[in-house]
């Protein structure tokens, strides 16, 4: 369970192909407080560290499910890669409730200089079926997109605008986003709960 708020963007040092399977080592600043088994959110996919060699660096294996729902199979060395730790029972939840769960992947259509600050719109193409199921964002809800917990604004079906603070643009790999890159997305749990229950 994560809550949205990116702790560093890494960069990716090494890119490994298995199989089906993609190895992704990273280098990043907490490497010494991570354990094997550990859980870390990867542009918002949770993964599970798998390698530790001692060198400043960890290394996390991506199945092809999670390579084909995901934007983690463009990544190559020298990409940058918005991580979070596990939330902790004890701590604040300053974002929202993520799971690590991608659903799908945004195209950023338009970014917009907002004197200071930016706006970003998205395009997902999400079936009308899913989207009964919850896979849409609403008016000034939460969205995750690269990990990144974030308030909705400019809701329409398939797409929507997020407003970025020099802050997260800055620590996170929002500052490399632009038209065409493709994200993330991970909808609101509550709202597909609420859809859910809503048609029972």
């Amino acid at each position: 369970m994560f809550s949205g708020i990116v702790e560093e963007a890494a960069a990716v040092t090494a890119v490994a192909h298995d199989g089906g399977n993609m190895h992704l080592t990273l280098r990043c600043s907490f490497v010494d407080e991570l354990k094997i088994d550990q859980s870390v959110s990867h542009n918002g996919v949770c993964l599970t560290v798998v390698s530790l060699p001692g060198d400043g660096t960890y290394t996390v294996t991506a199945v092809r499910e999670t390579l084909e729902r995901s934007n983690l199979g463009s990544l190559e060395p020298g990409s940058l890669v918005n991580l979070e730790r596990s939330m902790r029972i004890d701590g604040r939840l300053d974002g929202h409730i993520v799971q690590g769960h991608v659903d799908t992947t945004a195209v950023c259509t338009a970014v917009e200089s907002a004197e200071g600050s930016w706006y970003y719109t998205f395009a997902y193409d999400v079936p009308a079926e899913m989207m009964r199921k919850g896979y849409l964002t609403v008016e000034k809800g939460s969205v995750c997109v690269n990990g990144v917990s974030l308030t909705v604004c400019d809701s329409k079906p398939g797409s929507f605008r997020v407003a970025i603070i020099p802050y997260t643009h800055d620590h996170t790999n929002f500052c490399r986003i632009e038209s065409g890159t493709v994200v993330n997305i991970e909808f609101d749990i509550l709202g597909k709960y609420l859809a859910a229950i809503a048609a029972i």
